[in-house]
């Protein structure tokens, strides 16, 4: 019953929780103590940095390799035994790295507690550690506490507390003791209660603890993030499913190749093994763990550099796969900053930009004198965000505030409250005069005269009826409006405690309306968004009309969409079968509890969509970790959020989380690029070992085998993976949960291309065999297998080429600028062509010099192979169009 004590009167919530004003006895709080435990936010479950490095050895592509470093070992093949494992190692040691303070989020709840509070116990003011309050003990507050658990205001005086962590209202939130008579209302309309954790910016208070630890609204979003399950992402998804496949032909490969080599009686059984262990190891693509890793670590570089600080290294390849962005709106979708927008005078509206200030005029006066906003110790403004926006509206116009304000000194004020809806203050203007803002409602009731121009009449009911026109138009477009007056004062007045003898007989000046501005690059990025099939959505703690009316600048909804936005109030009365049915139809979530956006991320997710969720609050958290991505803020963003997050965004900016979706597209692209030209290359030479074998011809040595392996799938599959992006990669659909590194014809690819490798290879060593160069059977079968181990090695190493864009041509404009591509290339047919120029390396690796015809039928070969593919890319390119 804890969310009802806003419905109750200050006496009934004391007698509920069996307490009074004058606080608890120490005997019975040490009672309540005994019983509830402390006050402090629940553990979660730490993990062992031992845990975390043995989490990285369950990968089953991981397992693989090991288990092929140890066929390698027990091969006699020492150097790629190394090879392997080091790969091996290097990807567990970054993966560990990566995650080490992934799951700080709980710490960072810990250490936001209050360490102290000031307590009434035995009728008595006693300073005690936030840990020891219990439920009943009646709490003194003031500006710049730190509320230490959810509390239930018994007295206020002026206070206002900053609740954007929590609730996500931009404006720090009014309080009072009053009844709240609403059968449900949002914590961000819960007036007189107080949340832990949320601080305190002006005022002073009495409150009761109405609930602490683990059941504050703080602790139901620990408890939350303790539960959250860790998400699978699209990118481990792939690699398992990938890894399974390789798993069972790698096997069933070596089987085959070891049973026909002891069929045909043509090697004996240890050569046969080791070729069958050898062709194993070929097969797999132990450059895969390593590649994807390199891959996705220089994504994370590319991202850094355009202000997407990535946290977990998969985090990279999710965002390219993400199909919804759910969007908090104060700050990432909007600047954060209150602005003027527009300024009614003398009965005209006029925008912001183009309005003429007169240093002289009664409202410049009003705007910036019946204002507690400071200058902090860097000239930075400070106070209300809406009171920092009047100054900072005429600051912008070039007018010099802190001479101004010298010009006018104060000599009394009447501070805002939630009755008056006013705040005036009584300054030295040649004689005592009142300058006020607030509500233009109460501002009407208490005016009787209108400034005209320079002259100053009565208010008429016409000018009532054009003011309240002019407040409902602004505030049809979300802006805050607040109204102007002033005054002459007698001195006797000027001295008075009482605001209402003061705020009468006004003369009204004119209006002004402001807003939390959408950010301009922000609208440009969300039309890029839908383009690429990426439907954005606000999710925030405004109300509804701010929300929307945001929403519809930056073309979120259409104008008027009245079904495309929903509050919290309203998603209570779904149930989750009814939300998930009707969560397509809303694009704007107003007034929503951290709750409601893990329901919101599943429900999406529960139509197998990739999310990505962005917020900066302690009540972003959960939704943070329930969501496919979850992106913190790092300027606004608490700890909490930054720590539950995939990747933090560096200046809190949406049009940079479409940047990095498109850095995460090019990512996945790359790393298809390099699966389709280590796969191919695979199949290529398990094609031509498992011919060769059923021919009973000579078969590719064990040292040749892996030399090619080795060569031709490290450096120029590691170049793929950074690859520009191409230039549609914004302009298709987002793959989402079902993109596989196989779709989109790749695995056809993979397929036709391994087998056109193994038959131009096996063609290559039958052209040797038929038109020798040397006499005698041994030198022809060796002129042949050398023949057709470079013709691999080369068609691999050219065919990377092809591999540079999926269906695009190689011959455009701008093909070899990846320099590091370039150099792969020349290493590696370096590697691979030494081992036949250099003669000591000759009887290394079974091979022999070739002459110039020779050479010819390779390179002729490998010219082949490019051209060949290069025809089905077009073939592909034309069915699509």
């Amino acid at each position: 019953m804890k969310d009802q004590f806003y419905r109750q009167t200050t006496l009934q919530v004391l007698e509920r929780l069996h307490a009074t004003p004058q606080g608890l006895l120490t005997t019975e709080a040490m009672e309540r103590l005994q019983k509830n435990g402390p006050n402090e936010l629940p553990q979660g479950k730490k993990v062992t940095l031992l845990q975390r490095i043995i989490a990285q050895f369950k990968d089953l592509m991981i397992l693989i390799l090991i288990v092929a470093a140890i066929v390698a070992a027990f091969a006699g093949e020492l150097s790629d035994t190394i090879i392997i494992l080091l790969v091996v190692v290097l990807n567990a040691a970054f993966g560990v790295f990566q995650e080490t303070k992934a799951e700080n989020a709980i710490d960072a709840l810990q250490k936001m507690s209050t360490p102290t509070t000031r307590v009434r116990r035995d009728g008595q003011i006693a300073q005690l550690s936030s840990k020891e309050l219990v439920i009943g003990d009646v709490i003194l507050l003031e500006a710049g506490d730190i509320i230490p658990a959810d509390v239930r205001f018994l007295k206020t005086q002026n206070v206002k507390v900053e609740e954007a962590a929590l609730t996500g209202e931009s404006v720090a939130v009014t309080k009072d003791e009053a009844v709240i008579d609403a059968e449900s209302a949002a914590l961000g309309d819960q007036h007189n209660m107080g949340f832990m954790n949320t601080s305190m910016t002006a005022g002073t208070a009495e409150a009761v603890v109405v609930a602490t630890g683990k059941d504050t609204e703080v602790g139901k979003i620990a408890q939350m993030l303790n539960s959250a399950e860790p998400t699978v992402t699209p990118l481990q998804r792939n690699i398992t499913h990938l890894s399974k496949i390789l798993s069972v032909l790698v096997l069933a490969i070596a089987v085959i190749i070891f049973a026909l080599g002891m069929l045909t009686k043509r090697e004996t059984p240890l050569d046969m093994l080791l070729t069958a262990i050898s062709l194993a190891v070929a097969a797999i693509p132990e450059g895969l763990p390593a590649i994807v890793t390199i891959t996705l670590a220089l994504g994370t570089q590319a991202m850094a550099k355009r202000h997407a600080l990535i946290r977990k290294l998969q985090a990279v390849e999710t965002l390219g796969a993400t199909e919804i962005i759910a969007s908090d709106k104060t700050g990432t979708l909007t600047k954060n900053q209150m602005t003027i927008e527009q300024l009614m005078l003398n009965g005209q509206v006029t925008a912001a930009p183009d309005f003429k200030i007169d240093a002289d005029s009664p409202l410049t006066k009003a705007m910036i004198l019946a204002n507690d906003a400071e200058r902090g110790s860097q000239k930075e403004l400070l106070g209300d965000p809406t009171e920092t926006a009047l100054w900072q509206f005429y600051i912008d116009k070039g007018l010099d505030i802190d001479e101004f304000r010298q010009r006018y000194p104060r000599l009394n004020s009447w501070p805002f409250d939630s009755e008056r809806k006013l705040m005036s203050v009584a300054v030295n203007d040649k004689q005592p005069t009142l300058y006020l803002k607030g509500a233009v409602d109460e501002l009407l009731t208490r005016a009787d005269r209108i400034l005209d121009g320079e002259q100053v009449r009565e208010l008429t009911d016409d000018d009532r009826e054009q003011i309240l026109k002019t407040n409902h138009y602004l505030a049809k477009q979300a802006l805050r409006v607040l109204g102007y007056a002033y005054r002459p004062l007698t001195e006797k007045e000027c001295q008075s405690t009482d605001p209402a003898l003061v705020e009468q007989s006004l003369i009204f000046i004119g209006l002004s309306g402001m807003i939390d501005p959408p950010r301009p690059e922000v609208k440009a990025a969300i039309q890029e968004a839908k383009e690429a099939g990426i439907r954005p959505l606000m999710i925030t703690g405004d109300h509804k009309t701010t929300a929307r009316a945001i929403a519809e600048r930056l073309g979120i909804i259409e104008p008027g969409d009245e079904a495309g936005a929903i509050t919290g109030q309203e998603l209570n009365a779904l149930s989750d079968q009814e939300l998930k049915d009707q969560v397509a139809q809303y694009s704007v979530y107003a007034r929503v509890a951290p709750e409601h956006k893990v329901r919101i991320v599943k429900a999406w997710q529960s139509h197998d969509k990739v999310v990505a969720m962005t917020g900066d609050g302690v009540n972003d958290a959960p939704a943070l970790k329930t969501a496919d991505i979850g992106v913190g803020m790092g300027i606004t963003g608490t700890e909490v959020s930054k720590n539950a997050a995939d990747v933090v965004l560096a200046d809190d900016n949406f049009a940079t989380i479409i940047a990095a979706v498109k850095e995460g597209r090019k990512v996945f692209a790359n790393i298809q690029k390099a699966i389709q030209y280590l796969l191919s290359a695979n199949l290529g030479e398990v094609l031509t070992l498992l011919i060769m074998t059923m021919m009973n011809w000579s078969i590719l040595a064990p040292v040749q085998i892996l030399w090619i392996n080795l060569v031709t799938d490290t450096f120029p599959a590691i170049a793929l993976g950074v690859e520009p992006a191409e230039g549609d990669v914004m302009k298709h659909q987002p793959r989402g949960n079902q993109g596989s590194f196989l779709a989109h014809g790749v695995g056809f690819n993979i397929i036709y291309q391994g087998i056109l490798e193994g038959l131009l290879t096996l063609g290559v060593y039958a052209l040797g065999i038929l038109y020798p160069v040397h006499q005698g059977s041994a030198l022809i079968h060796a002129d042949a297998l050398t023949m057709a181990y470079i013709t691999l090695g080369l068609i691999q190493l050219l065919h990377a080429c092809n591999c540079k864009s999926l269906q695009g041509t190689i011959f455009k404009t701008g093909e070899f600028k990846n320099r590091y591509f370039n150099w792969a290339i020349l290493s590696s047919t370096l590697l691979l062509a030494g081992t036949i120029f250099i003669p000591t390396l000759n009887p290394i690796f079974h091979t022999t010099e070739l002459d110039l015809a020779q050479w010819g039928i390779v390179i002729a070969a490998g010219l082949l192979m490019v051209l060949i593919v290069e025809i089905v890319k077009a073939v592909q390119r034309h069915q699509k169009n």
